[in-house]
């Protein structure tokens, strides 16, 4: 067995050692990172039996889960500033630092951020990127830590709100296990959520009459389940009767007692298997995959239907009619997507241009610039409409105020 003891070692040996190592270990890291970088784009983790790069780096690397979102966020921010490699494998940046700089670079600013963070601790690096994107100030915050004030009624749902990340999106949400049986849960949520949550509270105020978050997320969830049951597999305590089986014209249609039988025989989770018998183990996002497919005459029949992730089904899908064909048509309809999305967010605009008494004409223009920021806010979208229209709008509208 090898030996780790260093006690035999002389001051400066173990010193050189030590520098020689940590220099080693930057260099296997950039190494790494180009690997990760390049496994994902090429798909490997698909034909490996895994949905994803994340998937791969957990149970088939054996990575925790923070060094696994780590190292898969330095890989991309690598890949698209390639100057990331080097400064990682000299010394110069560590992935800590990769990764806070990853959501502020752009072509632009690439080398000159990159060149200011050399060197820099994590909490230097910290400020100096709030120095060039200041963020807002966090609220003010005082949390109950004495357990008789977390059973207030509705004491929870004042203690929701959260500092956000540095790209200003809110905590990931997190479950921790406490003791056997035990988790506790944070997340943040907003206003609409927030006012749903307690209403839910309201309603269940005989069964759950201390209105405890932990009962009521219970609740919810059993309520849920059954639901979401019947829109994945179209579970259903009183089946339907046998019914004549899909003509050609419907071919796609999966009938909901198929639906059921395929689901219940696959244990709700991915069928792919990789070429090594590594079975894929992910329960999410899982659709009906037809084993021969339609367009070659494939049924809609449980012995020729399967359960696949969407990373598997567009792996099936590529090995059957080419990535090229299959890459042309996620564009297409990732356009679509998106004009679909820009069409909206104008059409949600206009009516609002038109109370204050713009022409249609005229709201339509101001409202196309709105194409932009499909996924603003709908008063963010009016503000920019109605900014627009250069004078003052004919009619003041309450709605508008600050």
């Amino acid at each position: 067995m090898k030996s780790y003891s260093r006690s035999h070692l002389s001051d400066g040996t173990l010193l050189s050692n030590l520098a020689t190592r940590v220099s080693q270990e930057r260099t296997t890291t950039a190494d790494m990172l180009a690997d990760i970088a390049e496994v994902e784009e090429r798909h490997l983790y698909a034909p490996a039996g895994y949905s994803s790069m994340y998937a791969y780096c957990l149970e088939a690397l054996n990575f925790s889960e923070d060094s696994a979102c780590k190292r898969i966020r330095a890989a991309r921010a690598a890949r698209q500033f390639p100057a990331i490699f080097p400064a990682v494998a000299d010394g110069r940046l560590h992935l800590s630092g990769v990764v806070l700089l990853a959501p502020h670079l752009t072509a632009e600013n690439a080398d000159e951020l990159l060149a200011a963070a050399c060197h820099k601790s994590k909490s230097q690096i910290e400020r100096l990127l709030a120095e060039r994107s200041p963020r807002p100030d966090v609220p003010a915050l005082i949390r109950p830590l004495s357990p008789s004030l977390a059973v207030q009624p509705l004491a929870g749902m004042v203690e929701l709100s959260a500092p956000g990340r540095i790209d200003t999106e809110g905590p990931r949400p997190k479950i921790t296990p406490l003791a056997p049986q035990r988790f506790a849960l944070q997340l943040t949520i907003g206003q609409s959520a927030h006012d749903k949550l307690r209403y839910v509270q309201e309603l269940l105020g005989h069964q759950v009459p201390s209105g405890d978050l932990s009962r009521v997320f219970e609740r919810l969830l059993d309520l849920a389940i059954p639901a979401l049951e019947k829109r994945e597999f179209a579970a259903t305590s009183k089946p339907r009767s046998r019914k004549t089986a899909a003509t050609a014209s419907d071919s796609r249609h999966i009938p909901a007692r198929v639906q059921r039988a395929v689901w219940e025989r696959d244990g709700g989770r991915c069928t792919f298997v990789s070429d090594t018998g590594h079975r894929c183990s992910t329960r999410r996002r899982l659709e009906f995959d037809h084993i021969q497919e339609v367009a070659r005459g494939g049924k809609s029949t449980a012995s020729n239907l399967r359960l696949l992730c969407r990373t598997h089904n567009q792996h099936a899908a590529e090995r059957t009619y080419g990535p090229r064909f299959m890459k042309g048509r996620r564009q297409d309809a990732a356009e679509k997507r998106a004009a679909a999305a820009a069409k909206k967010a104008v059409d949600e605009v206009i009516p609002y241009l038109r109370e204050l008494g713009c022409r249609a004409d005229e709201a339509r223009r101001a409202a196309q610039r709105c194409e932009s920021i499909p996924d603003a806010p709908l008063e963010e979208r009016v503000r920019l409409a109605v900014r627009q229209l250069g004078p003052t709008p004919r009619k003041p509208s309450v709605w508008l105020s600050t």
